[in-house]
C-alpha cells in the first residue's frame, strides 16, 4: 500500500495549475448515458474516481477510448440497466447513473452507493423527486429497482427539501428526456451544477438556471442530443487546499486554472485570518503574511463556505495565534481527521459537529492515517508545516481527487515522496 513521505516545515514556491474538477467531471460523465453520440470530454484528470466511473459506464455498455487525456464516451447501444454492487460500492457518485438510465432506458437497477464514511448522506431527496417524475421505485435487497411507465418521465414541479447537489444532478439529467417541463426549486448552486447544466445544453438540451436557486429542464426528443467536445471547470477545492498549502507555509506562490469567483466564500474567510493575496479572473497569487488570526466557520452549502474544505482549514487554524471554532453542518461524521491532528500535536476539542482549535500549534511529524479525501489533504497540509518527516499512509483516499498531488507539490519545492 503506497504512502506519502514529506520533510517539514516546507517553504514553496512557483506555480501550480489545478486539474478540472472531479466534483464536475463525474456528473458530467453520467450524462453521456444519456446521448446516443459520441461525447469527447477534454483533459481529464486521472483520479481513481473517474476511472471507477469508466468502469461503470463500461459495465453499462458505453464504449470509451483515451487519448492522452481525452476520453471518448460512445453510448450508442446501453447494454445493461444494472448498476452492480461491486462497482458503486467504491463511489457515491455511481448514483448518478439512475437519473439518466431511467430517462433513457426506462427501469434502472443500481446498487445503493459507497463513498468516504463522512455521513449517511441518504439518497431519498433523489428518489422522492424521480417518483414525482413518475418513477415507481422499490429498494430491496441493496439495490435501487426502478422503471416507469410506457411513456417514460414526465415534467413536474420538484421542491427539494434540502439543496443536496447529487439530488440536484440526478434529477436535472432524467429531465433532459422527460416529457414536459421539469422544474426543480431550492437546487442546489455549487459551481459543478453550473458547469453540468452548460455541458447539457451543449450536447442539445434546454436547461436554464443551474447555478441558481431554481432550475427549469424543457425535456426534448432524445433525437435532439448532438455530439459535443467540452473540457469541465478548475477544481475549486483543489485550488482551495494549495492556496492554504501557500498560506500554512508562509510561501508565495501562484495558484491557477481555476474560476476565482468560485471559491469566494474561501477567500474571503482566510483574508479575514489575515492571508494576502492577489486576486485575478482565473487565478490567485497567494503572498507572505505577518500573522494568522483564528477564525469562525460554519460549512453550509453554496455559496457558503464549503465542507470539502473544513478539514484544510482547521489545519491552517492550529497555526493562528488566536483560537478558532468551525462547525460541520453538511455531513455529522467530518471531523474523522481530528485524532490524526492530535497525533502532530494539535490542541483541539470535538462536541458534536462542533471544533474548537487551539492556536500556535508546535506541530511535530507523526505517523498518519487517511481516513477519507479531504481528511487526506489535511494531513498533508500539516505536514507541510510540521517539524521533521510525516509518513502518511493509506493515500489511495487521496488518489480519489487529487491528481498528482505529489508531483505538484514537489514542482513547489516540497521534499515529497510516494513509496
Amino acid at each position: 500500500m503506497d504512502r506519502l513521505v514529506i520533510n517539514g516545515p516546507a517553504k514553496l514556491s512557483g506555480s501550480v495549475c489545478v486539474s478540472p474538477a472531479k466534483n464536475a467531471c463525474l456528473p458530467i460523465m453520467t450524462a453521456c448515458l444519456l446521448n446516443p453520440n459520441p461525447i469527447t470530454l477534454k483533459d481529464m484528470p486521472t483520479l481513481k474516481d473517474v476511472e471507477t466511473l469508466r468502469n461503470l459506464l463500461e459495465s453499462l455498455g458505453v464504449k470509451s477510448e483515451v487519448d492522452q487525456k481525452d476520453i471518448r464516451f460512445d453510448a450508442g447501444t446501453i447494454e445493461s440497466t444494472d448498476a452492480e454492487y461491486e462497482l458503486v460500492r467504491k463511489m457515491r457518485a455511481s448514483i448518478l447513473v439512475l437519473g439518466p438510465l431511467l430517462a433513457r432506458e426506462r427501469c434502472a437497477k443500481v446498487s445503493l452507493p459507497g463513498g468516504c464514511a463522512i455521513g449517511t448522506r441518504p439518497i431519498d431527496i433523489h428518489l422522492e423527486g424521480l417518483k414525482k417524475m413518475g418513477a415507481v421505485i422499490d429498494i430491496n435487497s441493496g439495490y435501487v429497482f426502478a422503471k416507469t411507465g410506457t411513456e417514460g418521465l414526465v415534467g413536474a414541479q420538484i421542491v427539494l427539501p434540502f439543496p443536496s447537489v447529487g439530488a440536484t444532478e440526478n434529477l436535472m439529467m432524467a429531465a433532459v428526456l422527460a416529457k414536459g417541463e421539469t422544474t426543480i426549486t431550492n437546487a442546489a448552486r455549487e459551481p459543478e451544477i453550473e458547469d453540468l447544466g452548460n455541458f447539457l445544453n451543449a450536447m442539445g438540451a434546454i436547461v436554464e438556471g443551474a447555478g441558481e436557486s431554481i432550475i427549469k429542464i424543457q425535456g426534448v426528443h432524445i433525437d435532439k442530443l448532438k455530439s459535443v467536445s467540452y473540457r469541465a471547470i478548475g477544481d475549486r477545492i483543489e485550488a482551495a487546499t494549495y492556496l492554504i498549502a501557500g498560506i500554512i507555509t508562509n510561501s508565495e506562490i501562484e495558484v491557477k486554472g481555476f474560476r476565482t469567483k468560485d471559491i469566494a466564500s474561501v477567500c474571503d474567510e482566510l483574508q479575514s485570518m489575515g492571508a494576502v493575496f492577489e486576486v485575478a479572473e482565473d487565478q490567485i497569487v497567494v503572498k507572505k503574511h505577518d500573522e494568522i488570526k483564528g477564525c469562525n466557520v460554519d460549512t453550509a452549502p453554496f455559496p457558503g463556505f464549503p465542507t470539502d474544505v473544513q478539514a484544510q482549514m482547521m489545519v491552517l487554524a492550529t497555526k493562528a495565534i488566536t483560537s478558532s471554532v468551525i462547525r460541520e453542518k453538511i455531513f455529522e461524521n467530518r471531523f474523522m481527521h481530528v485524532p490524526e491532528l492530535k497525533r502532530m500535536g494539535a490542541n483541539i476539542i470535538k462536541k458534536g459537529n462542533l471544533a474548537m482549535i487551539e492556536g500556535s500549534a508546535s506541530l511535530s511529524a507523526a505517523p498518519v492515517m487517511c481516513t477519507d479525501l479531504r481528511a487526506s489533504a489535511a494531513l498533508v497540509l500539516a505536514a507541510l508545516a510540521a517539524e521533521g518527516e510525516t509518513v502518511i499512509s493509506r493515500v489511495y483516499h487521496l488518489d480519489r481527487g487529487y491528481e498528482n498531488l505529489a508531483d505538484k507539490l514537489s514542482g513547489l519545492g516540497v521534499d515529497i515522496k510516494r513509496i
